[in-house]
């Protein structure tokens, strides 16, 4: 869900806003998580090692954002 412009000639009836924030929350989880080189250069060959390193660095974007609230 991508917003029209605000200059566009026959901007669309409905825009579903929630599903705009939705979308923005997850690309901003995947910056988040992509800050970790190991996550983001994938030096982890295999599925399961990469979704070990994934989980931990998701636990620790967590962890930071608990502590921060």
């Amino acid at each position: 869900m991508i917003p029209h412009k605000a200059n566009e000639k026959n901007p669309p009836a409905f825009f579903a806003k929630t599903l705009y924030k939705a979308r923005a929350r997850i690309e901003q989880g995947f910056g988040r998580l992509k800050r970790f080189k190991r996550v983001a250069l994938r030096c982890e060959k295999t599925a399961r090692n990469f979704r070990s390193i994934v989980s931990f660095a998701a636990g620790l974007c967590l962890l930071k954002f608990v502590h921060t609230a």
